[in-house]
């Protein structure tokens, strides 16, 4: 089947929705239109010459990227310029471009979860408490006869998930009373006179981002012209979301060892690392990308070192002066992943709805060298 690229989008946002970003992101649709025909998506960390390069060689429709293509607002799209001339390239080729920025990072499958995983850390969890779902609960009243239409299209769009569970709900069949006015087209009595009719109470949970979308179902599958429905907040904790993991190693490992061990898994030919060497290590906290805005509350946690990338100097000293010993893998080096991770993910995705997309990982050449 033949997939488009607001397809491509539904599926990574799926696993990555945009409330997860942070405000000064700009995660989304950079470049295209959510109706372009896709085929063949291009996965990587920036998007630059290179990058576009291999996606013309590769036939891409589109480009997705972890960082975004635009940040701020552009004031003047000048030919001459490399921003300029990349969007003047993309848009020519008819590559869509889309990135998915802190909302990747923070989702449950981010890319910090990725590097906890690739370290296989025990016990893993969320770093920090940056965004928790909030949860609502919707009560539908509804006439037997369209009971389970109503059921079944609140359903569709997000209404009963709990966990790993779908479609859950709740419902007791009562009685509902009713009296229509002159200016009313009932679906069940008359105009005038008060109505008793048997319905089910139908209880079903549901995130709050999906609200929208779920009144809207309901209001088109059930019958009356006025539905009753009531919607509660719960104080139910469900998913909590951060930018980083926590997690323990299988055994106690030397600092020196995991930092051999944090360069094999990135593939890394050499790394930064502040503390001492012969400190034995149990507990890490991962953060992929820049982290260091973590430190604090890593070592409140008592946790023995931080992974991550873009520590500076004094933020490195401070750390080690608290106990905290730091591997700084880089920026580019704990994000890479981001092209695998996203083409095994899509891909699986893809298949599972029957589109017809081949994902192909790009990676950039990393921009420090070591001499």
């Amino acid at each position: 089947m033949r997939a488009k690229v607001k397809d491509v989008i539904n599926m990574l946002e799926g696993y990555f929705p945009l409330h997860l970003a942070e405000t000064w992101d700009n995660s989304g649709l950079q470049i295209g239109s959510l109706d372009k025909q896709v085929q063949r998506v291009l996965i990587s960390l920036d998007l630059d010459t290179e990058i576009l390069e291999i996606a013309l060689q590769e036939k891409a429709d589109m480009i997705i990227t972890h960082h975004p293509l635009f940040f701020r607002p552009l004031k003047s799209i000048d030919f001459d310029q490399p921003e300029g001339g990349l969007i003047k390239s993309l848009i020519k080729s008819d590559i869509s471009v889309y990135s998915a920025h802190t909302n990747l990072d923070a989702g449950e499958l981010g890319l910090s979860q990725v590097l906890a995983e690739m370290l296989e850390l025990q016990n893993t969890a969320p770093l920090d408490k940056y965004k928790r779902e909030d949860l609502l609960k919707m009560v539908v009243f509804v006439p037997v006869s369209h009971f389970e239409a109503v059921r079944s299209a609140m359903s569709k769009v997000g209404a009963g998930h709990i966990g790993k569970y779908s479609e859950c709900s709740f419902s007791t069949l009562g009685h509902g009373t009713f009296l229509p006015g002159e200016d009313t087209r009932p679906f069940i009595g008359e105009k005038g006179r008060l109505e008793k009719v048997e319905e089910y109470r139908l209880e079903m949970v549901l995130y709050k981002r999906d609200l929208k979308n779920v009144v809207e179902a309901l209001k088109q599958a059930h019958p009356y012209e006025e539905a009753a429905y009531d919607i509660y907040h719960l104080e139910n904790e469900f998913k909590l979301f951060s930018m980083g993991r926590k997690g323990w190693l299988k055994a106690p490992l030397k600092l020196n060892d995991l930092v051999g061990l944090v360069k094999q898994v990135l593939q890394l030919e050499s790394i930064r690392v502040a503390g001492d060497m012969e400190k034995e290590i149990q507990s890490i906290a991962v953060v992929s990308g820049a982290g260091a805005s973590f430190i604090d509350s890593v070592v409140k946690q008592d946790i023995d070192v931080l992974v991550t990338g873009d520590v500076k100097y004094h933020e490195v000293k401070n750390a080690v002066a608290l106990g905290l010993a730091i591997i700084d893998a880089g920026h580019q080096g704990t994000e890479q992943i981001v092209s695998s991770h996203l083409c095994n993910l899509l891909s699986a995705s893809s298949e599972k709805r029957g589109f017809e997309i081949t994902f192909i990982p790009g990676y950039s050449p990393s921009l420090f060298r070591s001499l």
